[in-house]
């Protein structure tokens, strides 16, 4: 016991002058460890209404972006600061092209573009925290893709909207790229909202479009944004897949609203309000499902 004594002692006498020779206006490591924040760690979003977490209007809740959108969720669950440059209704080219976003186009808290395109201050944020991003995602194309939907021709309108999505990914991605450096970048696609109008009265050919979109999104559209994004060593993340599109139309589910209908259109009526509204934008579900692919991933 004397020799533990000993040793208190002579640990608390060395406390004592390591406090009293310290220089002045100085803190010691311990201090200085506790004292100090975490780095701050960027996710940043780029792309359209997906983005910004755009709903129309239901329920008495007014049409804008709003928190249910996949990027808020995948921020919050991420511990990540979002810096959410998406613009709603942005197309492949406005991307990289259109400068500035109407503020009823943003995000919540997202900031003001101030004269720039999305590419231009992504590459700026990017820079700006360079070491310090968590990740990127895009998701562009659908505005490309949507008219469609209701064009005479919908297959060479595919055709042609697919080769511009291309294109236009193709001039951003390198660029995005050399300026995340080695951070995480993700592209998206979108749930085959197409599939809905397999019961919806404002298309009378309805359920030929359906069928048409299942390779269209599969075969077409998907496979050109994948390859896009791997050439810069991006992720992809299959949404279509992820939300049920590439299941056979064959399987059928009782839908509340529509009777015995396919289980892939009933996925789409739940997570999407095409069935509802003939509206492309996800619900609340649909951002979850979204939001779990990208984590996921």
């Amino acid at each position: 016991m004397p020799g533990l004594r000993r040793a208190a002692l002579i640990g608390a006498v060395l406390v004592t002058l390591t406090a009293c020779t310290a220089t002045p206006g100085t803190t010691t490591p311990a201090e200085s460890t506790t004292s100090e924040p975490p780095a701050d760690r960027v996710y940043v979003s780029l792309g359209d209404s997906y983005a910004t977490g755009y709903r129309p209007a239901t329920g008495g809740a007014p049409a804008g972006g709003s928190r249910d959108g996949f990027a808020y969720l995948v921020a919050e669950r991420s511990d990540l600061r979002l810096v959410n440059l998406a613009c709603s209704g942005a197309t492949s080219a406005q991307l990289r092209t259109d400068p500035g976003c109407a503020p009823a186009n943003r995000g919540p808290d997202a900031p003001d573009l101030a004269g720039r395109t999305q590419l231009d201050a992504a590459v700026q944020t990017l820079r700006e925290h360079r070491g310090r991003v968590g990740l990127v995602t895009v998701v562009i194309g659908g505005n490309d893709l949507a008219p469609c939907a209701r064009a005479s021709d919908p297959l060479t309108c595919a055709s042609e909207a697919v080769a511009t999505t291309r294109a236009n990914l193709a001039a951003a991605l390198p660029v995005l790229r050399e300026a995340a450096g080695d951070a995480p970048i993700v592209g998206l696609t979108y749930p085959d909202v197409f599939l809905g109008a397999w019961v919806s009265p404002a298309f009378p050919n309805g359920q030929d479009l359906a069928r048409l979109s299942v390779s269209l999104f599969r075969d077409f559209f998907n496979a050109a944004l994948k390859a896009e994004y791997g050439k810069v060593g991006a992720d992809f993340v299959d949404v279509t897949a992820a939300t049920g599109g590439y299941d056979p139309l064959t399987e059928t589910t009782q839908d509340p609203a529509h009777g015995p209908i396919p289980t892939p259109v009933a996925k789409v009526c739940a997570l999407t309000y095409f069935c509802e509204l003939t509206d492309v934008h996800p619900t609340p579900a649909g951002h979850e499902a979204i939001a779990s692919a990208v984590l996921g991933r």
